[in-house]
């Protein structure tokens, strides 16, 4: 079964964010040798609810495919660029997933291995976009009603928007309690679904993948918290396997 990992890391002092900075290019080699990493992706963030064209320059994600949760778990707390990143962040969490469902492509390639039925548990969703340049201003100028509404939502566990190049390229990460929760926030005839209309109708993309994986583990702690997600199969917090 195919790993999916969304590695988050914080960095609070300026020196740690230029060091995160950086590794937008000088992390490439590192994650190019690590033996098992299928594709990945660094990435950036946005500010406020992570759904704004303002990049946040203190959060940095790492996307990343591996063959299993195994795979990925020796990798992420054996390989040397995903230590250095924990040393330098103030905080990291990662997010073990495995996809449901999948369709659209990413720079060209279809990332992800659906085929896992959902397992009952909470759901994330994942949409990535290329955004046509003539159209970046009109799309932006749609976030802010999408990232208010999204932030109020009750049934939202965690939220985040990342991407590779800022205001083109983009990708929204959410997780829900269930399908149903989800499906209801997308059909609500609010800024979110509007937003979608037109993404259609006036084909604003170059590009786009959308994606919805269970949840299957979490380590690490953002915002403070230790995770608290209700997962149906939390898979055993054991870091010795680093060492193999």
């Amino acid at each position: 079964m195919q790993s999916v990992t969304l590695s988050l890391f914080r960095f609070g002092a300026l020196s740690a964010r230029l060091w995160a900075f950086a590794q937008m290019g000088l992390a490439r080699r590192g994650l190019s040798n690590i033996r098992e990493i299928e594709t990945w992706k660094l990435c950036g963030s946005g500010t406020g609810e992570g759904f704004t064209p303002v990049p946040n320059t203190a959060v940095y994600a790492i996307l990343a495919t591996w063959p299993d949760h195994d795979a990925a778990r020796r990798a992420i707390h054996g390989s040397d660029v995903f230590r250095r990143y924990r040393e330098h962040a103030s905080e990291s969490r990662t997010l073990f997933l495995s996809a449901t469902s999948a369709r659209g492509t990413w720079a060209g390639e279809a990332p992800f291995a659906a085929g896992v039925e959902p397992n009952g548990g909470p759901i994330a969703a994942l949409t990535r976009a290329t955004i046509k340049p003539r159209i970046a201003a009109k799309f932006w100028g749609r976030v802010p009603g999408i990232s208010k509404v999204i932030g109020e939502d009750p049934n939202v566990l965690f939220k985040i928007g990342i991407g590779e190049v800022p205001w083109l390229h983009q990708v929204t990460f959410s997780i829900w309690p269930d399908a149903d929760s989800m499906a209801a926030f997308a059909r609500h005839d609010g800024p979110h679904a509007r937003a979608i209309r037109a993404v259609r109708t006036e084909q604003w993309f170059k590009e786009d993948l959308y994606a919805r994986f269970n949840v299957d583990a979490v380590e690490g702690v953002w915002e403070g918290r230790a995770p608290d997600l209700p997962l149906a199969n939390q898979m055993r917090d054991d870091t010795r396997i680093a060492a193999e």
